[in-house]
């Protein structure tokens, strides 16, 4: 393993995790939520896609393989999801929810993003998950190769955790009027990555062009 193999896993895992891109939705997903819980969320979120990424890159396709589920249905199955809560930022359907319980926000788990859609599939999602069996296969998948991709990726969720503590200074300057039109055009931007996913899993699959 090479210095040059370093840089290039932690360019891609970079690009494709996206903590600058992930940051803006993050703000949507927990607009109004307290300081503790935003804070409770990104490291819950962080940790959750750290696990993921670590348990393919020791286990990669065998993973999916064992229960039956290949890397293209993951892909779908991932776009459909993030479809409905693209649905949901463009309705502002969460912020109408969030209002009426925000009495027992900081109780309930059911408005708790940290998992769908942070953790999967945003911050480990297929892409990065695709991207890390890849990588650990060029690097020859040996313990050398795992440590230093795992190291990578523990800078860069690292790195998500601290962009998403800013979010707070964010939505204050973005204010009310800004988060609404911000959440809207991040709904439309979820809504048409879903659909790339959908489209990536069925070109994968074989059944498109």
């Amino acid at each position: 393993m090479t210095p040059d193999f370093l840089i290039t896993a932690f360019v891609t895992l970079f690009v494709v995790i996206d903590p600058v891109g992930t940051t803006p939705v993050f703000v949507a997903l927990t607009g109004g939520m307290t300081s503790a819980r935003r804070r409770a969320i990104a490291r819950r979120a962080c940790l959750i896609g750290l696990l993921i990424l670590l348990a393919f890159g020791l286990f990669g396709e065998a993973v999916l393989g064992f229960i039956g589920i290949s890397m293209p249905a993951f892909r779908i199955a991932g776009g459909l999801l993030l479809f409905l809560t693209a649905l949901e930022m463009l309705f502002g359907r969460r912020t109408q929810r969030r209002q009426s319980q925000a009495e027992a926000a900081d109780d309930d788990p059911s408005d708790d993003p940290s998992v769908f859609p942070l953790a999967i599939p945003l911050l480990a999602g297929p892409g990065s998950i695709a991207s890390l069996i890849l990588l650990t296969d060029q690097g020859g998948g040996g313990p050398a190769t795992l440590a230093g991709l795992f190291a990578v990726i523990a800078v860069i969720y690292a790195i998500c955790y601290l962009l998403f503590m800013a979010a707070g200074a964010i939505e204050r300057g973005l204010g009310d009027t800004g988060i609404l039109v911000v959440t809207r055009l991040l709904g439309m931007l979820l809504a048409a990555l879903s659909v790339q996913f959908v489209l990536d899993g069925l070109v994968n699959a074989g059944l498109g062009p």
